[in-house]
């Protein structure tokens, strides 16, 4: 599980169940716990300034993404752009073999966005 410290619940709410497969499980004036749909992966979403959060986290994020592996990284763009999210770089292709989409969430922590490229080989 992953917990993001926020001074937005609601924005980042929205952020994750409208771009990911993220349902709302738990919601609280302070905490938002997110599941996707098939249960494999868990999102904390907690207030920034709530006394559980270390001193330490409490700053904006820095130094850290988050990658979120989609089967579309076209379709979030598109999602995105159409919900006004803040879209750090398009869909691009990656020699590695991923359409890779950067965004902002609205606590300002980088999403990375990847899906895999059908049938790529990768050349050395």
């Amino acid at each position: 599980m992953i917990n993001i410290c926020s001074d937005k619940l609601e924005e980042s709410k929205m952020f994750y169940t409208n771009l990911f497969d993220f349902n709302v499980n738990y919601e609280s004036d302070w905490f938002i716990h997110l599941i996707s749909k098939d249960k494999q992966l868990e999102l904390g979403i907690i207030d920034r300034k709530n006394e559980i959060v270390p001193n330490d986290s409490k700053s904006q994020p820095q130094g850290f993404y988050v990658t979120l592996v989609v089967d579309n990284a076209d379709e979030v763009f598109d999602l995105a752009k159409s919900n006004g999210f803040d879209i750090e770089q398009a869909p691009e292709d990656t020699f590695y073999g991923q359409r890779r989409l950067l965004l902002k969430d609205p606590n300002g922590a980088l999403i990375d966005v990847s899906a895999p490229i059908p049938n790529f080989s990768f050349q050395e």
